[in-house]
């Protein structure tokens, strides 16, 4: 497939900068299938959208607060942006991104203003990325509340005064470097309406890694390097998936990256792991029927799993939904998008 088939226009204008409030007074365009016009909605309306005998699949990985401001050793500021521990013999070193890069050696220790934490620079990985070797007191996590904030995407230019507004309010596990975008929009009261309804709830959890903002470069999507992300699947969940799929029920997942870690587990049974799963054209599904996810960025792997879902018309949701005036990306408005079973 080519790339810029993954293209559209996007408008700065339509990009978010700042989150809905309340969190699920975002809009919805809910896609009716071909040949019929998208309805417009809420997501506080989702209780009443869903089917009552859905199943209903969360992401529930919360996003470490991984940037750091620092001071050089040699003098000046800088930046550490923690993106996943390296599983290697050495203990204790992380990929990092870290500015100003041209500047920095091995050897190097960089301060954090805050928390007592302070990281000693390793090897360059490439792609401007660093080994780091995060040097602090007691548990890092509290070191990083301390110290560091969430990384907010690159096309967000507004500080966000409440930090955890690119959180989830189902959120666990610090890990993350990126929000799984499409549930910032559910709140508690959501989730207690839709039980309430007669939907079933499970979780998962996958690792958003920063490479989610990256667009394809490459002129063949086929030729794109996809970034690996860890995943769990409970049993449970697992088992709750297949259970609705053989009874013929929708699984419903929030958001791209519950897709990748329900489609990685259904492929070999293997509940956990790193995944490199490419969700391209021609994939064929064997765990989600229904889909709530945010407005993507161009060319991106995140829109090549949209037209594997629903096919080219995709390009036909997008265009009415920035004439209808919706909101695009991390903190935009979202879709209800329902492949057709085969």
């Amino acid at each position: 497939m080519r790339t810029e088939d993954l293209n559209y226009e996007l408008p700065q204008e339509a990009i978010a900068q700042t989150p809905a409030v309340p969190r699920d007074s975002a809009r919805l365009l809910i896609d009716l299938g071909p040949g019929s016009e998208p309805l417009d909605a809420r997501v506080a309306d989702l209780d009443k959208i869903l089917r009552s005998d859905d199943l209903l699949v969360l992401n529930e990985t919360r996003v470490l607060p991984a940037r750091v401001a620092v001071t050089r050793s040699a003098g000046g500021a800088g930046e550490v942006l923690l993106l996943q521990p390296l599983e290697e013999a050495d203990e204790g070193w992380w990929e990092a991104l870290c500015r100003p890069s041209r500047k920095l050696r091995t050897g190097d220790l960089l301060s954090a203003t805050a928390g007592g934490l302070s990281f000693e620079m390793g090897s360059d990985l490439g792609d401007g990325r660093r080994k780091v070797r995060p040097l602090h007191q007691g548990e890092l996590l509290k070191a990083l509340e301390l110290a560091g904030e969430a990384p907010l995407p690159p096309y967000i230019h507004e500080r966000l005064s409440d930090q955890e507004r690119y959180q989830t309010v189902f959120s666990q596990r610090a890990a993350s470097a990126a929000a799984p975008t499409a549930g910032l929009h559910i709140t508690t009261e959501l989730l207690e309406r839709i039980v309430a309804s007669g939907v079933q709830i499970q979780k998962v959890e996958l690792v958003v890694g920063l490479d989610t903002f990256r667009p394809v470069t490459t002129e063949q999507l086929e030729d794109h390097q996809i970034h690996s992300e860890w995943y769990q699947v409970p049993e449970q969940t697992f088992a709750a998936v297949q259970l609705a799929r053989s009874q013929g029920r929708r699984v419903v997942a929030v958001g791209t990256t519950t897709v990748r870690a329900l489609e990685s587990a259904a492929i070999d049974g293997q509940l956990q792991g790193r995944t490199q799963l490419f969700i391209t054209p021609g994939f064929e599904f064997a765990a989600v029927d229904a889909m709530m996810t945010n407005f993507h960025l161009p060319r991106s792997s995140l829109l090549a799993m949209i037209q594997a879902f629903i096919g080219p018309r995709w390009q036909d949701l997008y265009s009415t939904a920035l004439q209808r005036q919706y909101r695009f990306l991390s903190f935009g408005d979202a879709m209800l998008l329902e492949r057709e079973r085969t």
